[in-house]
């Protein structure tokens, strides 16, 4: 689905987690108003789409209840009109009781994204959150009873948190059936309070082969489960890649590149002491072998002769040896021993 963001930084949000520069992640210094979302929209909608608006980088159902209206007032001719189908907001857990979701009921809300980032209430103590994991639970269940669609976010590597609490708060994610979720993991940015912690030595992030560890099993567990996942990873911008907003952290511009690369490693490992020649669907060549043919490289370092080709009728997620086709979620699976602990 088509998204068409406007960012609102820090609006509406009662507090400053210690993680969070939303300039410095959205690329974008101070909210627009109504009238410049009217405006903008205008010359950005195609005449006809079924896209969505988005309102993201601030907690937008704690905004007062004015500034809401006004900015989904903005949206609504476009609804009408048949150039977006919807818009779409996020916010806090706690930002969710029955009069804010019934503010939104009277619009066309039609997605909402929750910030969870982990279901530890030690970790969100840790984090400045101000939320508990226990308020999750019934702001879905209310946007479900007013037909609005439910999306998650999660941040492993959050201070506190310890090996397994990025598994341990996607099943607690999944338990709720999202219609999708978003996995950010944590990245130290200038002027937060994660950076202070971790120039102090209190804070260490994941580095990034962990962080591609963590999720790619995070990824793995969503695909068995039916749910999404719409983004692995920040989405990069002129701030993070040249102009030092980024201190320290798991940061790759091409992150979900490298989350699916590491399932495809673990594939063709499982396979690679029966055959010395996979098949893979040609858009995902790519992916099997890896950035810079890590993954080739890799493989023919343990097994010798080892290629990795496209070839016709091998379906996507799935890899072609001895004349069958294997799925690549089941010989990149995690159980038992295998998953992170």
């Amino acid at each position: 689905m088509r998204l068409y963001p406007f960012f609102i930084p820090h609006q509406g949000c009662p507090n400053r987690c210690v993680f969070c520069q939303q300039h410095h992640v959205s690329g974008q210094g101070e909210a627009p108003t109504a009238d410049q979302v009217r405006r903008q929209l205008e010359v950005m909608l195609p005449e006809k789409g079924d896209g969505q608006v988005a309102f993201y980088g601030g907690s937008f159902t704690m905004l007062p209840s004015e500034v809401q209206r006004a900015y989904l007032e903005a949206v609504v001719p476009c609804v009408k009109a048949g150039r977006v189908s919807g818009v779409r907001v996020s916010t806090r857990p706690d930002g969710l009781g029955r009069a804010q979701v019934k503010l939104l009921r009277g619009f066309p809300v039609a997605t909402v994204e929750i910030g969870c980032q982990s279901f530890c209430d030690h970790v969100l103590r840790r984090a400045g959150r101000n939320t508990r994991a226990a308020e999750v639970a019934p702001a879905v269940g209310m946007l479900r009873e007013a037909g609005i669609a439910v999306g998650l976010q999660l941040m492993p590597g959050l201070p506190g948190a310890g090996p397994g609490e990025a598994v341990e708060s996607l099943v607690y994610a999944l338990a709720l059936e999202p219609d999708f979720l978003r996995i950010y993991p944590t990245l130290v940015l200038r002027g937060t309070g994660l950076e202070k912690a971790y120039r102090q030595g209190t804070y260490r992030p994941l580095d990034l082969g962990r962080a591609v560890e963590v999720c790619a099993e995070m990824f793995w567990r969503c695909h068995r489960a039916g749910v999404p996942v719409i983004r692995l990873g920040l989405q990069a911008t002129a701030e993070l890649d040249w102009q030092g907003a980024l201190v320290a952290g798991p940061y790759h511009p091409a992150f979900g590149q490298l989350v699916r690369s590491h399932l495809w490693l673990r594939a063709l490992r499982r396979v690679g002491s029966c055959t010395a020649e996979v098949g893979v669907h040609p858009s995902e060549l790519s992916d099997a072998l890896g950035q810079r043919r890590c993954n080739q490289q890799a493989l023919q370092e343990e097994f010798g002769d080892y290629l990795i080709q496209p070839k016709a009728g091998v379906t996507r997620h799935n890899l072609d040896f001895s004349g069958r086709q294997v799925s690549l979620w089941e010989l990149a699976a995690y159980e038992g021993s295998d998953s992170i602990d």
